[in-house]
């Protein structure tokens, strides 16, 4: 039998300095990897808002991962900020993350959820995973405008 301790997603502590280097290297690798115009990921400050709620996956004390819900209007909810830290990638960390937020959006009783998301190939994978969980392409929502570098991507929830 296992003992290895089981993963525990929770509401992220902004302060906690593990989630701030979590929300640095996400935007480092954004920025790496999009031109800046076409960044649109949260910093600390853009996620301690009321309508945003930021979850962190961890392991005991190594935080492994988080994403974020942002309230758009009362039936309609985007994902921000997914991210699984290098080091852990390929456990299935994003679609944990991915499911807790799609429960917690239906909890909500949002009708829709989206997401805007990178065209480079680094972001395939992360396309590749919405994609599978019923998300399809579909125009700019909100306030983003077409950019050639972005992709967006809807989920109806039932």
């Amino acid at each position: 039998m296992s003992t290895a301790p089981a993963l525990d997603i929770r509401t992220a502590d902004l302060a906690d300095p593990r989630v701030i280097r979590l929300l640095e290297d996400h935007l480092a690798d954004m920025f790496a990897t999009s031109p800046a115009e076409s960044v649109h990921a949260l910093d600390v400050s853009g996620l301690a808002v009321p309508e945003v709620t930021l979850w962190t996956i961890g392991d005991g004390d190594d935080l492994l991962g988080c994403v974020a819900l942002k309230q758009l209007d009362p039936a309609h909810g985007e994902l921000k900020s997914m991210r699984t830290d290098a080091a852990a990638r390929g456990r299935g960390l994003g679609a944990r993350l991915l499911e807790h937020v799609l429960a917690e959006a239906s909890r909500r009783g949002y009708a829709r959820i989206s997401l805007e998301t990178g065209a480079e190939e680094f972001f395939r994978p992360a396309r590749t995973l919405y994609a599978k969980y019923g998300f399809a392409e579909c125009p700019p929502f909100a306030d983003y405008a077409l950019d050639p570098n972005s992709v967006f991507m809807t989920l109806e929830l039932g």
